[in-house]
């Protein structure tokens, strides 16, 4: 179960990094496609950057507790 304060920086990421939920998630799914298809040459260095951002801040806000 998330606290309070994971549910208010998870908000907070969300508005601040993507603008809505359905961002995220479209992101997310995004993602996926590209750790899938992930070869060299297919996705920018950026993209995968990008991407990789995107879990570890997402990673930070469902670790911490506080």
């Amino acid at each position: 179960m998330l606290t309070p304060t994971q549910i208010e920086k998870l908000n907070t990421l969300i508005t601040d990094g993507y603008g809505t939920p359905e961002r995220v998630a479209q992101r997310l799914h995004d993602l996926v496609f590209m750790l899938h298809y992930l070869e060299e040459e297919v996705f920018s260095r950026r993209e995968v950057q990008s991407a990789a951002d995107l879990l570890r801040s997402l990673g930070e806000v469902l670790c911490k507790s506080t």
